[in-house]
């Protein structure tokens, strides 16, 4: 049984790695921050938005999984408030958990985002105040683990418990999305659906949004049925469409 464990778990990594995200390589003082456009501009873009980014970690780990933060803009605001876990602020021996007003849409140090969620229009400054209360009563701002967490995927998975309204759909890359510290049953990260962890590193969740899933040692795999999909340590959340090879398609590639 061991053996078959440590084979399942090869594996993952193999294809992890040679499907995995191309991960800048840059050193983290002159990596690109800049924005990449996924934001509206605040000073013309009057209505309130919630936009959920995720973006591959700096360095090695990016092979590996992402990093999350929550930008939001009330209504007529003029920047974005950007809440998210930065791990290197514990060496300074400050809180991990950042609040401050940003550019939502910046590279994550060369590595480019992507929107997980996005909520705009009425009824978003509702969800903006239950974002910000839910941040205040993070449990783990002064703390953090790269693995198995608390990280900045265990604060994201946290408010998006807290506002379901979000229908957030973390990937499997977000690793620390699972640690539920010293809980083991809770709602899905989503807010739907119910999980069972073991501090984040062995559980299995069931949810209306991320489907089922299973976690080992921190990767998460599993599959979703709408639209159908699987969901792939190191890889991601992909839609078996986007494997599919048509007729057309082969047509066009053999010509």
């Amino acid at each position: 049984m061991t053996s078959l464990i440590s084979l399942f778990l090869a594996f993952l990594v193999f294809t992890g790695l040679f499907f995995s995200y191309p991960v800048q390589a840059q050193y983290w003082w002159n990596a690109s921050r800049e924005p990449v456009g996924l934001a509206p501009d605040p000073t013309t873009f009057p209505d309130a938005i919630i936009q959920v980014y995720g973006a591959r970690t700096f360095s090695w780990r990016g092979h590996l999984g992402i990093h999350t933060w929550i930008a939001v803009k009330p209504t007529n605001a003029r920047a974005y408030t950007i809440y998210e876990v930065i791990g290197w602020m514990q060496r300074r021996k400050l809180p991990v958990l950042v609040v401050h007003e940003n550019l939502p849409d910046r590279r994550w140090y060369g590595n480019i985002p992507e929107i997980l969620a996005e909520k705009r229009g009425k009824g978003v400054d509702a969800l903006i105040e239950k974002i910000d209360q839910a941040a205040r009563d993070y449990p783990y701002a002064k703390n953090y683990t790269i693995w198995p967490g608390p990280n900045s995927n265990t604060f994201t998975a946290w408010v998006s418990r807290a506002v379901p309204e979000l229908e957030l759909d973390l990937p499997p890359t977000a690793i620390g999305k699972d640690y539920l510290g010293f809980r083991m049953i809770s709602r899905a990260p989503s807010g739907s659906g119910f999980q069972l962890s073991f501090f984040g590193l062995a559980g299995m969740l069931v949810s209306e949004i991320e489907g089922i899933e299973f976690n080992f040692l921190g990767l998460s795999f599993g599959i979703d049925s709408n639209p159908l999909a699987l969901r792939i340590p190191m890889i991601g959340r992909k839609e078996l469409a986007d494997w599919r090879v048509t007729p057309y398609a082969l047509a066009a590639k053999n010509d």
